[in-house]
C-alpha cells in the first residue's frame, strides 16, 4: 500500500512559477515510478511527468518540457513538480500518482499507475 499527498498548489498569475510536493509513505522500490497528471472538467486526466526512484530517469509530455520540472528526494520520500512560466491553460488538479509496474519504459498511461493523491488545485490567472 502506498499513500500520497499533494502540496503546494494555488493561486498564480500567468508567467509565474509553483511548486507543488507529493509526500509518499508505504512500500516502494527503486523501480517504482511517480507520476505526476493534472485533469480539469473538460479534458481527461493527462500525463504530466514522471521520475523512476531509484535511477532518477524522468520524462515529460512533450508540450510540457522545458517549463516543468519533475524531481525525487528520496530521502525524504518526496516528489516535486516545479512549474515555471505557467500559463491560464495549466489551470487544473495535479494528481501524484504511483506506478509499481516495475523496470521498462516509464508510462504515461494512467491506467498503468496503482495509486493516487487527493490531488491539489492550481490556478493561474490571466
Amino acid at each position: 500500500q502506498v499513500r500520497l499527498v499533494e502540496s503546494g498548489g494555488g493561486l498564480v498569475q500567468a508567467g509565474g512559477s509553483l511548486s507543488l510536493s507529493c509526500a509518499v509513505s508505504g512500500r516502494t522500490f527503486s523501480s517504482t515510478v511517480m507520476g505526476w497528471f493534472r485533469q480539469t472538467l473538460e479534458k481527461e486526466r493527462e500525463f504530466v511527468a514522471a521520475i523512476r526512484w531509484g535511477a532518477g530517469t524522468t520524462d515529460y509530455a512533450d508540450s510540457l518540457k522545458g517549463r516543468f520540472t519533475i524531481s525525487g528526494d528520496n530521502a525524504e520520500n518526496t516528489v516535486y513538480l516545479h512549474m515555471n512560466s505557467l500559463e491560464p491553460e495549466d489551470t487544473a488538479v495535479y494528481y501524484c500518482a504511483a506506478s509499481l509496474a516495475g523496470y521498462g519504459a516509464i508510462s504515461k498511461s494512467r491506467a498503468r499507475y496503482d495509486y493516487w493523491g487527493q490531488g491539489t488545485q492550481v490556478t493561474v490567472s490571466p
